[in-house]
């Protein structure tokens, strides 16, 4: 398998002889120079590396090291979305957990230096599997493998107690659902920018029925999936979970509902097939369903598992909205990288399948 920190940057990103968009590398040089000068040795370069559609990621090489910088999207930025003293903090709080982490090395929150806060992490090996040319040359078993391995990295997530790691006070557990409805009703508010129907009757649906949520006070991810993941096939094992900008503590079911949204929805719908986001993922690329997801889980997991249906609504709202975002962000020029032009045709779909997901319940 290729190596996606050398291998899987956006088409047309050359080698960073000038700084890439978004990383002023003069100022950056200097800063570290300062203040860890230990990180670096020698000329800094850096590239975009492909892949989320929120924070930008950058590999940095300065001699023999090479390191992960994690930064804010340019421009339209929702608030609390994209919080590097988080990302920060909750890595760090995990090194010693069962859940594989990057060693976080390194916080800067002075906007003077690149423009906006960032962090530094080790650069972990692995490879983020996103696509079906990625994925298709993998067997049945390592499909498979994959998937469970994926769903064990959760369970040893929902299982850290957040007291003993220092995370008591990272969130607010009790009514953590509703806020969840909340907090993307306002991010949608802030990312208007063309008539999406349903989106607005979800919203209303979701509010009036959200649960209290029974397993709240575990630290949640708030963005799992496979793609989230740095993992290898040979053998099969999860190196790293990344993305952790909207971690928090709440209701380990909200994961389970998004992941869904994800593999089932995205993964496995004929109306999302081929779509830019979840490519890779789910039963139409090969993977189990997500049945089996939930059933791997929930036999491994002390979290009671019931009906899921409101879970995944939540899930396909708040994908709608970071969507819908993101390309309001693509019509304003503000957005890096390949793929941004289909992220709005995800919304449609997202919003049907929500709102048929609310009214099972």
């Amino acid at each position: 398998m290729t190596d996606p920190a050398v291998d899987a940057f956006r088409p047309g990103i050359a080698p960073a002889t000038s700084a890439p968009r978004g990383l002023d590398l003069d100022r950056l040089a200097g800063y570290l120079a300062r203040q860890r000068p230990e990180l670096t040795a020698g000329p800094l370069s850096a590239r975009l590396i492909a892949g989320g559609k929120s924070n930008l990621t950058y590999l940095l090489r300065a001699g023999g090291r090479e390191l992960v910088l994690r930064r804010p999207p340019l421009g339209h930025v929702l608030a609390t979305a994209h919080d590097m003293a988080r990302e920060f903090r909750v890595i760090s709080a995990l090194a010693p957990t069962e859940v594989p982490v990057p060693q976080a090395l390194l916080l800067c929150t002075d906007t003077e230096v690149i423009g906006a806060p960032f962090y530094l992490m080790e650069r972990v090996r692995g490879e983020v599997f996103r696509t079906r040319v990625q994925t298709d040359p993998l067997s049945a078993g390592q499909r498979r493998e994959l998937a469970m391995a994926m769903m064990d990295t959760l369970v040893a997530l929902h299982t850290v107690d957040p007291a003993s790691v220092g995370l008591a006070d990272f969130g607010r557990p009790e009514g953590y659902l509703a806020r969840q409805v909340r907090r993307w009703s306002g991010q949608l508010d802030r990312s208007r920018s063309r008539p999406v129907p349903g989106i607005d009757e979800l919203r209303d649906l979701l509010a009036a029925t959200a649960p209290e949520g029974a397993n709240a006070g575990r630290i949640v991810h708030g963005d799992y999936r496979l793609d989230n993941l740095l993992a290898t096939v040979d053998p099969v094992a999860v190196r790293a979970v990344l993305d952790w900008e909207m971690a928090t503590l709440g209701d380990p079911l909200a994961d389970l509902g998004l992941l869904l949204t994800y593999w089932d929805v995205l993964g496995d719908s004929d109306a999302a097939a081929g779509n830019p986001v979840a490519d890779g993922l789910g039963p139409r690329a090969g993977f189990p369903t997500g049945a089996d997801l939930i059933e791997r889980y929930a036999g491994r997991s002390d979290v009671d598992v019931g009906p899921l249906h409101w879970h995944v609504a939540l899930g396909c709202f708040k994908l709608a909205v970071i969507c819908e975002g993101i390309y309001y962000r693509h019509t304003l020029g503000q957005t890096l990288g390949e793929g941004f032009d289909r992220i709005g045709d995800m919304v449609a779909p997202l919003v049907e399948h929500g709102l048929s997901a609310a009214r099972e319940q």
